[in-house]
């Protein structure tokens, strides 16, 4: 199984998009630091995941959320969490 996660950054408020086989040991990582994209962006919050079979539908996935339409799909998928939860775009 893979993973595509977003994680929120409670620190400056933007997103970081990634994609594992391995979302708990993942998310550890990030959280200790391990991360250098995340590592100064700290605390962070797991805020929507979606599993795969297949890797490459995973990697594909994570490439779409990262352009244009895909942060207008994750606005619209996790509207009521950013009224609560402003995203730095």
């Amino acid at each position: 199984m893979y993973y595509v996660y977003i994680l929120h950054s409670q620190k400056d408020g933007q997103l970081y998009t990634g994609y594992t086989p391995d979302l708990k040991s993942r998310k550890k990582s990030h959280d200790s630091g391990f991360v250098t994209a995340t590592k100064y962006r700290r605390p962070l919050i797991l805020i929507h995941y979606e599993a795969y079979l297949v890797e490459s539908d995973a990697k594909r996935r994570e490439m779409y959320l990262k352009g244009g339409n895909g942060k207008k799909d994750i606005e619209r998928m996790l509207e009521d969490y950013f009224k609560k939860n402003p995203w730095k775009k």
